[in-house]
């Protein structure tokens, strides 16, 4: 049983500035996300997609944006569950809560906050009749460990930035990569179009456009695939077949839980601390909805500041919270001593 202060539910840029906020009060944090790393849409859609409405920043690159978000919640040292998908709650007679997840894992915390972007994402597949035969032997949606390409064939379909960025990556790792995609044209950043380009004008990649993958072949595990050119088909041996087609964001099970939901989003009281119906479960980010929401990043970091402060209330009955400007007050970790975070180890995004 993990058991923490706060659950944060969603480890997109709402939910890492939320443990920030929890920390400063000294409110220890669990994240727990259904993708394999921290950064939801900005790492897993668009990692290399410039935002221009982040204060103090007039563009950073989303990647980016995460780095240095995980950069600045280090001193808090916040403990993550990584994919797997917030299934069950049970609340318990003290107010505490139990989540449990889709693989069995149960964390209990005395605040829940739901921070999970548009909801969690299940890949959208191809239309290709067969592809659930191949799941885990050889097809893919979603890349947890490159490692596993070591020495592999590997065939990428997809124009956007995830399709660019891994074709980029494992073309250093696979024995052969190869990027289909069904146009000429990319949807992906300038820079990451340029690189796929230099890669293939040197030879370390195969480019097919336009294309698309219609058939699946093997027995107990994929072995070829039947790409379509013009008209005709054509067979391509591969290891892995990777179709990074987007993700389609759905509430999932959070759905069930008796929260009250309006067009796919939870209702919250915007008026005091973005607290659903469910006392001591709040919504924050783009998961919530109330009269006049934005859906802007920045949003999420305000109402992730009040809700901690609201939280604090409920863990502290009767003691009073000071608000204290980090100017004055600078960045204390658990241990009490000031702290600096040094440079992330987190690996490179390209």
């Amino acid at each position: 049983m993990i058991k923490t202060d706060i659950l944060i539910i969603g480890g997109g840029p709402t939910g890492l500035f939320t443990v920030f906020e929890a920390g400063l009060l000294k409110m220890k944090c669990h994240i727990l996300d259904s993708l394999a790393q921290p950064g939801g849409q900005c790492i897993e859609l668009y990692p290399k997609k410039p935002i221009y409405d982040i204060p103090a920043y007039p563009e950073i690159i989303a990647g980016d944006l995460i780095k240095n978000l995980l950069e600045q919640i280090k001193p808090f040292d916040p403990s993550y569950t990584l994919g797997e998908t917030a299934l069950k709650l049970d609340k318990h007679d003290d107010g505490s809560f139990k989540v449990t997840t889709d693989k069995g894992t149960e964390i209990q915390a005395k605040i829940i906050s739901i921070a999970g972007g548009l909801g969690t994402f299940t890949p959208r597949k191809p239309n290709i009749s067969n592809i659930t035969d191949f799941e885990d032997k050889g097809i893919m949606y979603m890349i947890k460990d490159p490692s596993e390409f070591n020495d592999k064939i590997v065939v990428i379909a997809g124009g956007g930035d995830s399709a660019l960025d891994w074709t980029i990556h494992l073309s250093k790792i696979a024995k052969k990569v190869i990027l289909i995609h069904r146009r000429n044209e990319f949807r992906g950043a300038n820079d990451s179009v340029a690189s796929v380009q230099k890669l293939k004008d040197l030879g370390k990649i195969d480019v097919i456009t336009p294309a698309q993958v219609s058939k699946l072949n093997g027995k107990n595990k994929l072995e070829s695939i039947i790409v379509e050119v013009d008209g005709k088909e054509n067979q391509i041996v591969t290891d892995y077949f990777i179709p990074l087609f987007g993700l389609i964001p759905k509430l999932g099970p959070i759905k069930d839980w008796g929260l009250n939901i309006e067009n796919n989003a939870i209702k919250v009281n915007n008026s005091l601390d973005y607290q659903t119906n469910i006392e001591g479960i709040y919504a924050i980010g783009d998961v919530n909805t109330y009269p006049g929401k934005l859906k802007l990043i920045l949003s999420g970091f305000h109402e992730a500041a009040v809700m901690c402060h609201s939280a604090y209330s409920k863990l502290n009955p009767g003691k009073k919270n000071t608000l204290k400007y980090t100017t004055v007050s600078g960045i204390q970790g658990f241990d009490g001593s000031k702290k600096v975070a040094k440079k992330s180890q987190l690996s490179k995004i390209d």
